[in-house]
């Protein structure tokens, strides 16, 4: 019986009797090894399929924040990406990642990752590791394909489809993996003190740094920027399907970040998680909260999709330590990553760097934001959060615009003109994602 249980039950007569309970419960059970290896490994997976759905969210909310002639290339490129992603991080992205770090700027360029046991090595996996290898490759490798979603939403509507996935399979293999070994792999920037719990910087704001450097060489798209600087709204087809997108993302967060304890096998484990999961809830509810308010004062109407970033936004800053143990910290951390997406949305706007869904503003200027909320809220180091915020941004614009300038002057990565006024569906795919109501609707 817990502390908070029986204090809840003691009443003014009773409380020496409560005292009395409490000093008779028995301290917390050892766990056996066995056991403990179970529920981590299970941790694992429970919270690696839920980041998976992810992927689906990614793909529901950028669908419905494109315009309808867009919406079947959109699909494709998220599922497209996400297998690309588990595949190469097998080959390459977990060894570079995990393998031989050893405090310093790179792992292991041994290809493929092979976590098969016989009887004598599962059992010395249980007594020396502690959960499954596998289940830990399975865990962190759908971290990476959530990198990747990012960058489909910004450039979407204009890039073409294979350099699109050619930069994909750099980023997976390459990009991400070397930037997460400086810290998760221990490498360089963990040996400085530098903390991100799940992925603000190393996940969120790697995707968004990569994005950017896209959506500025892309360009944006035809119409969107007036040469008297004037902003032409491109209004997503879809809100409903762009709002469950959202609920979907929501929901997988609990795995993203519950999944970060990397525990299951104790209760102060199991107690930590409850509480990253509470976090993380108050985090995105005070991102919609005060975007909503934000958006009625700014422009006198509240903008759903504003909404559906605060979110996003909240989720994306609270990654980076979601277990605080004053929950009002998460609300502070959540509202501010909402009133960032807010700010941040028209000024990438006036610079004139077209972002369809809004991904850059959510997951990278919240990103950094929840990254510094380590040091303030959470007895970080400042110096060291601001060097990983530093190093990883100039390693992945680096890389990100050696590969996209390469395919740029070599097979080319925008649609051209034609294509993009007719939607990459029919110029690509070939089909419409909706033919009842778009242009194939005239030949039935």
């Amino acid at each position: 019986m817990s502390i908070a249980t029986n204090m809840k039950r003691a009443t003014i007569g009773g409380l020496a009797a409560a005292v009395a309970a409490l000093a008779a419960t028995p301290a917390l059970a050892e766990v056996e090894i066995e056991t403990a290896y179970v529920f981590n490994t299970f941790s694992f997976l429970v919270s690696g399929f839920l980041v998976m759905w992810m992927a689906c969210g990614f793909a529901m909310l950028e669908s419905g924040l494109v315009r309808t002639k867009n919406t079947a290339t959109i699909c494709l490129k998220n599922i497209a990406l996400y297998s690309v992603a588990g595949i190469m991080y097998y080959l390459i992205g977990y060894n570079l990642m995990y393998v031989g770090v050893d405090a310093g700027w790179i792992g292991s360029f041994s290809i493929f990752y092979d976590g098969s046991l016989d009887e004598a090595a599962l059992a010395a996996e249980v007594a020396d590791v502690g959960y499954s290898t596998m289940s830990d490759w399975f865990f962190q490798m759908v971290f990476v394909a959530t990198a990747a979603s990012i960058v489909s939403g910004t450039v979407a509507e204009r890039v073409k489809f294979w350099p699109f996935m050619i930069f994909t399979v750099v980023l997976t293999a390459v990009i991400y993996p070397v930037q997460a070994s400086w810290t998760w792999g221990g490498g360089w920037l963990s040996e400085m003190g530098f903390s991100d719990y799940a992925g603000s910087t190393l996940v969120h704001s790697c995707g968004g740094w990569a994005a950017l450097v896209g959506a500025i060489l892309l360009g944006p798209r035809k119409g969107k920027y007036g040469a008297d600087g004037k902003v032409t709204p491109m209004p997503g087809a879809n809100l409903p399907l762009a709002t469950l997108g959202t609920f979907i993302l929501w929901l997988g967060w609990f795995g993203f970040n519950g999944g970060s304890v990397l525990a299951l096998g104790s209760a102060a484990a199991a107690a930590e998680m409850s509480i990253v999961y509470a976090n993380t809830n108050l985090a995105a509810a005070a991102g919609v909260v005060v975007a909503i308010f934000m958006t009625q004062i700014m422009y006198k109407k509240i903008d759903l999709t504003m909404a559906l970033n605060g979110a996003i936004g909240g989720l994306v800053a609270i990654t980076a330590g979601p277990a605080l143990e004053f929950s009002f910290l998460a609300i502070i951390v959540g509202g501010v990553g909402g009133a960032l997406v807010v700010i941040a949305v028209p000024l990438i706007d006036k610079l004139k760097i077209d972002d369809v869904v809004g991904a850059i503003s959510a997951h990278l200027v919240a990103g950094i934001w929840g990254t510094l909320c380590v040091a303030f809220f959470g007895g970080g180091d400042l110096v060291a959060q601001i060097t990983g915020i530093v190093a990883v941004g100039i390693w992945t614009v680096v890389t990100s615009a050696i590969v996209w300038g390469i395919l740029k002057v070599t097979i080319g990565i925008r649609a051209n003109e034609e294509d993009e006024m007719i939607g990459l569906d029919k110029a690509e795919l070939g089909m419409e994602a909706y033919p009842e109501f778009g242009s194939g609707s005239s030949s039935m």
